[in-house]
């Protein structure tokens, strides 16, 4: 069942941040294209520096839940050597989350679009309810009312499985594997550039874990101990 996902248009009037990348060998599979990993830490880096760009200042940290990419029909992924621009803005909000759009454009076109879930946590560790200065700063279409839940998928009994050692390269300053490093089972289970794919973070996968990636022929999931920590699901 492939995840539903609405790709909200910017409102005229809301906050909008740009930045440009150039897609670098590092980024690149040995096809050329730019890799599912290499394009979530792009998105991982603009929505920093958007939110840097704000001046807000607070405590909370904000943490992804989902996240989807689609290819606009007609279009491909980005290859080595183009260079990229993003385009994010807020597409919605409830409670205690808010919906990150971004647009990738490639040679004036836009090539890729994503919608984020993002939670704000506070210095507890426990989500907290998104405050009145980010409408202020984030405008009208920030005020669109959507749903945060996140719906947790089981692998199927003949799935593949096989285990996933972690790297000291994917974690990040809190020993944590980086959000962006647990796109790389796509690249593994898919083969190449897709057309649509999402990845549910249900939980965090920690150094030390020891994870398996269990796939079938359109989702894949990391499981510690058996239980799912990270699911995904790809239209090649």
């Amino acid at each position: 069942m492939v995840t539903e996902a609405e790709f909200i248009d910017p409102n005229a009037d809301g906050r909008r941040f740009s930045s440009s990348r150039l897609v670098r060998l590092s980024d690149c599979g040995p096809d050329g294209w730019l890799r599912p990993d290499g394009l979530a830490r792009y998105l991982q880096d603009v929505a920093t520096d958007d939110w840097d760009d704000t001046g807000l200042v607070s405590t909370d940290s904000w943490l992804v839940r989902r996240t989807t990419i689609r290819v606009v029909p007609g279009e491909t992924w980005p290859r080595l050597g183009d260079r990229v621009t993003l385009t994010t803005w807020c597409s919605g909000s409830g409670a205690a989350w808010a919906e990150r759009r971004t647009d990738v454009t490639n040679d004036g076109r836009v090539v890729l679009q994503t919608v984020a879930l993002w939670v704000p946590v506070g210095p507890s560790g426990r989500p907290v309810r998104v405050g009145p200065l980010f409408f202020d700063v984030y405008g009208e279409g920030a005020r669109r009312k959507i749903s945060g839940r996140v719906e947790l998928s089981s692998p199927t009994l003949n799935a593949e499985r096989r285990a996933w050692p972690l790297r000291r390269t994917d974690l990040d300053i809190v020993g944590h594997v980086n959000n962006a490093a647990l796109w790389t089972p796509l690249s593994e289970v898919a083969g190449g550039p897709v057309r649509f794919a999402s990845v549910v973070y249900h939980g965090s996968v920690e150094s030390g874990d020891a994870v398996t990636l269990v796939s079938d022929a359109t989702r894949w999931w990391l499981t510690v101990d058996e239980l799912v920590r990270v699911a995904g699901e790809f239209l090649a």
